[in-house]
């Protein structure tokens, strides 16, 4: 279960949030919205070029807090099992960019609030993409672009990992070719961050986390209940 003020994910069995301290006995607090079921959107078309665009746009009007934060995710990256976090934290952060939030450093451990559910997805995710590029490659490509906003759906809409994993897929059928061509764009440009002397990646990631967190907002919106609990 997660407090339903602040978002953390907590035992069934307690009684108050560990890190807000709000009571979790009773309905939820009043200034926010009660859960309503998600409908998948229809017919929606993947705007790569344009997500990508606005994306370098959000993070190039904060370039020292974004490279700040990708210094930071590079460093524990290679921390075993933590990367489902740190993606979802990122994703945190640049939510905050576009409700008009004040974001800071440490939303990017806000991400380790949902860790159970992002490690189990970012298992999952990486076993099926890995089973699809066996199948020649393009498979797997397609495989990680379906589910590129999992992470989203399990910040935003409180979401378990399966259902989370479902959602994005729902999202992304609309248009397997285009998704997997914003994915490829984002390859490209995060290879191309890799070529500047490695120090680009610190620009070209943070903008692939951006454009994926504007393509999610415009297809399908942030919840009421994150934008009080972020």
């Amino acid at each position: 279960m997660f407090c339903h003020s602040c978002g953390t994910q907590v035992a069934g069995d307690v009684k108050f949030c560990p890190n807000c301290g709000q009571s979790l006995a009773g309905p939820p607090v009043p200034s926010v919205t009660p859960a309503v079921p998600w409908t998948p959107p229809v017919g929606v078309r993947a705007e790569p070029s344009r997500w990508i665009s606005e994306g370098w746009n959000l993070v190039t009007g904060d370039l020292g807090n974004y490279a700040a934060i990708s210094l930071i995710f590079f460093f524990l990256n290679g921390v075993p099992f933590i990367q489902g976090a740190l993606i979802a934290g990122f994703h945190i952060f640049t939510m905050k960019k576009l409700m008009g939030r004040r974001s800071q450093l440490d939303d990017l451990f806000k991400g380790f609030n949902f860790f159970i559910n992002t490690l189990i997805a970012s298992l999952l995710i990486g076993l099926f993409v890995f089973g699809g590029t066996l199948l020649c490659i393009i498979p797997g490509l397609v495989i990680a672009a379906m589910y590129k906003f999992t992470f989203l759906f399990i910040v935003d809409k409180r979401m378990d990992f399966w259902p989370a994993m479902q959602a994005s897929h729902a999202v992304v059928k609309n248009d397997y070719f285009g998704f997997t061509m914003f994915l490829l764009l984002a390859v490209l440009a995060n290879i191309l961050g890799f070529l500047c002397c490695i120090v680009g990646m610190l620009v070209s990631i943070p903008v692939t986390v951006a454009a994926i967190t504007v393509a999610y907002k415009e297809l399908v919106g942030f919840d009421a209940r994150t934008i009080e609990a972020l």
